[in-house]
């Protein structure tokens, strides 16, 4: 079962996997966390992890994935956490996504920077590697 947690697409990842008839076999529930008071109540995000490190970092990505799949009946979670424009500053750029994967074993992150394609295309590739992420997490 997966589990999603995302913010700058907004629920699109659960879209795409419940887009497929018979996702009820593999896809539990998604939380859409966009604020970060979301991302505290509902996945148990520390706030002095938004505090230290920003709501766009893998560490954020990370309790984000971990808050899901404790949360849930799910054995793999991704999240999801970026800027996907416009905006953006020189720390943090426009197209800058952080991504998550939880699992028992553990947790993995890493970070993707699309470029300012737009706030269409950020979100489309965000949702296409969140994709790609979770098929190579799924055990063979």
């Amino acid at each position: 079962m997966i589990v999603t947690a995302e913010s700058c697409t907004g629920g699109l990842i659960a879209g795409r996997i419940t887009d497929i008839v018979g996702a009820s076999a593999i896809f539990d529930r998604g939380f859409v966390t966009y604020s970060n008071a979301a991302k505290v109540q509902m996945l148990g995000v520390r706030p002095q992890t938004l505090e230290r490190c920003g709501a766009v970092s893998e560490e954020i990505a990370a309790e984000m994935a971990e808050g899901a799949l404790a949360r849930s009946e799910a054995q793999i979670a991704v999240s999801v956490t970026g800027i996907a424009g416009p905006g953006g500053s020189e720390s943090k750029p426009e197209g800058r996504v952080c991504f998550g994967i939880a699992r028992s074993i553990g947790t993995q992150t890493e970070t993707v920077d699309f470029g300012a394609l737009g706030r269409d295309r950020v979100r489309a590739e965000t949702v296409d590697h969140a994709i790609g992420l979770l098929i190579a997490a799924i055990p063979a």
